[in-house]
């Protein structure tokens, strides 16, 4: 007994509510209560015995009491029982029917012990309908709860019960003291009573304050849930939009890249033609195989970027073989003079660099065609300190001021992606720069 009241104490401290602080207290003052009037059965029958009284006492009695050891053994094992059976019914992942099980063994339990002290404490009760209050959740439990505390406080009242008239009163362990002993332990009866009965009280009072500021707690959560799930919807829409206006500007850039590239190079391819065509007609026909190899391998890179894919070169080679073969085929069809120096190059690349890398040194040639009419031009590598340089110099027009249009927007939003930079200089012709970070550990891919 005195180990369940270290545990009930120990308890006490452990639960973070006030009421359930108060439920413990209960039980541990309703233990303490257990082991005062088994105590005192013990004592009482021990002087009577010593008083050599036993023939008096018990002919007094209307039923032969029990001995003195086994009330104590008794009440102390089945106030045990009564303290597991109510743990068992306070456990989360316990099912209906193991609860009610629980119920029932604990209001058995609750009997057995107000029976093996004669009734003299009917405080266990209150115990038992406070573990019943702890569990009520207003579902379809509020009759089982009014039944179970009538059936309770019923059985705990023995005047009630014909078949118990014959349980031996506390009146008469009392009647062997003289009459101010009896006037305490009378007083102390009471007393242990009415304190059961504030701790009660004060107990259903948390519980309710304690079930109230739930209610609110489960309100508040769930408009702030009502609240987050609005902000998910706006947020799932705009990020809808987002992504809608990121992919129509991706396809813009793939399709101005790759079209204004292949395009570019067939406006000057033609023009070639149209001189070659009177004065050299077989080399003009050999410029048209080209001009028709040309569209084709462009319009595969179209299709190729509305599927998000890589250009075709990338797809088939490594990047410095796909440059190589870019600068060539542009320069077979526009007729201007590239050329294509790396004097540095990383060891490493990730897939989306090497795209970025292509689409710049594609978007440069084709400007400097278009916008610079060049008939020269320069595409440089270098690397310095992990981040690469890419100078694309041409002999072209220039101008006085870069105004970035279509493909230099495009060309400073990929390389934001990677956080490069994007620098342009006029003087005698054009030069564009960009500079990457590479990073080292990404192991570079091939696909043949």
């Amino acid at each position: 007994m005195m180990e369940i009241d270290f545990f009930l104490w120990r308890s006490l401290f452990k639960t973070k509510s006030l009421a359930g602080r108060l439920h413990q207290l209960l039980w541990l003052y309703n233990g303490m209560v257990v082991v005062l009037f088994s105590g005192f059965y013990y004592v009482t029958q021990h002087k009577i015995i010593e008083a050599m009284t036993a023939r008096s006492f018990l002919q007094a009695l209307p039923v032969l009491p029990l001995p003195a050891d086994e009330v104590v053994a008794l009440s102390w094992l089945s106030f045990g029982v009564l303290f597991v059976c109510g743990r068992i019914y306070h456990r989360q992942d316990i099912t209906q029917s193991g609860r009610y099980l629980a119920l029932l063994a604990e209001t058995i339990a609750c009997l057995v012990v107000m029976r093996t002290l004669s009734l003299a404490y009917d405080g266990l009760v209150l115990l038992v309908v406070a573990d019943l209050m702890h569990r009520y959740d207003g579902k379809n439990t509020g009759g089982l709860l009014v039944g179970a505390m009538l059936l309770l406080f019923f059985l705990a009242d023995y005047n009630m019960l014909g078949f118990l008239r014959g349980v031996e009163p506390f009146d008469a362990y009392a009647a062997y003291y003289n009459s101010s002993v009896r006037g305490v332990l009378s007083a102390l009866k009471s007393g242990l009573s009415s304190v059961n009965v504030v701790l009660f009280a004060l107990y259903l009072v948390m519980l309710i304050q304690n079930k109230h500021q739930e209610k609110e707690r489960i309100q508040s959560l769930n408009e702030q849930l009502e609240s987050a799930n609005e902000k998910l919807r706006l947020y799932a829409a705009e990020a809808e939009r987002t992504a809608e206006t990121r992919e129509r500007n991706r396809l813009a850039r793939e399709i101005h890249d790759t079209l204004g590239h292949t395009l570019t190079g067939l406006a000057a391819g033609m023009d070639a033609c149209m001189v070659l065509v009177d004065v050299a007609p077989q080399k003009a026909k050999e410029q048209m195989e080209k001009l028709r190899d040309v569209a084709k391998h462009g319009l595969k890179d179209v299709r190729r970027s509305v599927k998000k894919l890589r250009p075709d070169d990338l797809e088939r080679l490594p990047l410095r073989e796909a440059l190589t073969h870019m600068v060539k085929e542009y320069a077979d069809t526009t007729s201007m003079e590239v050329k294509l120096s790396i004097e540095g190059w990383p060891e490493a690349m990730r897939q989306d660099v090497e795209e970025v890398i292509y689409r710049i040194v594609q978007e440069g040639l084709t400007n400097a065609n278009r916008h610079g009419h060049a008939t020269k031009a320069s595409v440089t590598f270098q690397m310095e300190e992990g981040r690469l340089t890419i100078a694309i110099v041409d002999n072209g027009q220039g101008c006085k001021e870069a105004v970035p249009g279509f493909g230099l927007r495009h060309m400073q939003e990929r390389l934001d992606l990677l956080h490069g930079s994007l620098s342009c200089q006029s003087d005698k012709g054009f030069k564009l720069e960009a500079v990457i970070p590479v990073g080292q550990g990404a192991k570079e891919e091939r696909h043949d």
